[in-house]
């Protein structure tokens, strides 16, 4: 009896202890099991995390991109508006300069013209009797002579004087020296002293041809006198 319920003893012990096993077995599979879950889990969130990260940088990296980009468009877009402007304004300028050049090519072409078809501006002052003989800018001449103070006896040096230097025609030209006018102004600009019509004007010819007479000779004889001994006054 004591040997029977010894090895019953045993058995039962035994497949206690089996069942002990089994069921630690299982509890101990049960916790790999969570942890492996468990470390699965870390792994999955630190692998999102590490993905999140990743996309902020790159959404960082896209933003400064853009910024940048807009920046050099911004920039891009500054200097061309200047460039543009520059060039605007470069054109207008010379747009204006060569509308006056324009402008000025057909004034001096009508003045030009003028000159040639125009005829000579009348003299409207008052001619004294003792002019009277006299015509055309020979008139003229005699009458401004008297008015500038000369005697009316100094006129026939001054006829001849002009009728050798100009044959008393206002758009007298020499081509060698480039002298103009009756008075052979050198060169007819200086005659602009006077009035600015000195290309047409035979009075204002006539009244610079006087004044420089007057400085140099005294008298339009005394010129004479000059223009006789060397063949100039």
């Amino acid at each position: 009896m004591n040997r029977l319920w010894s090895r019953l003893g045993v058995r039962t012990a035994s497949v206690g202890l089996l069942v002990a096993g089994l069921g630690g077995g299982v509890y101990l599979g049960q916790d790999r099991d969570d942890q492996q879950q468990n470390a699965q889990s870390q792994l999955v969130m630190q692998a999102n995390a590490e993905e999140v990260q990743l996309l902020k940088e790159r959404q960082a990296e896209h933003a400064a991109a853009r910024a940048y980009r807009r920046t050099a468009e911004d920039a891009a877009a500054a200097k061309a508006a200047v460039e543009a402007k520059a060039a605007a304004t470069k054109a207008r300028s010379l747009e204006k300069k060569a509308i006056a050049a324009k402008e000025a090519e057909e004034k001096a072409a009508a003045e030009k013209k003028a000159e040639e078809t125009g005829g000579p501006v009348e003299f409207t002052g008052p001619i004294p009797s003792s002019c009277n003989e006299y015509s055309g800018a020979k008139k003229t001449g005699c009458a401004l002579m008297l008015d500038a103070g000369f005697k009316i006896s100094q006129f026939p040096c001054l006829e001849k004087l002009w009728d050798r230097e100009s044959g008393w025609n206002y758009k007298a030209t020499n081509s060698g020296s480039g002298a103009y006018g009756i008075p052979q102004a050198l060169p007819g600009s200086k005659m602009a002293s006077v009035a600015d019509d000195w290309k047409t004007n035979p009075a204002t010819q006539i009244k610079w041809g006087l004044g420089y007479i007057e400085g140099r000779y005294d008298t339009p004889c005394g010129a004479w006198n000059h223009s006789e001994s060397v063949g100039w006054y």
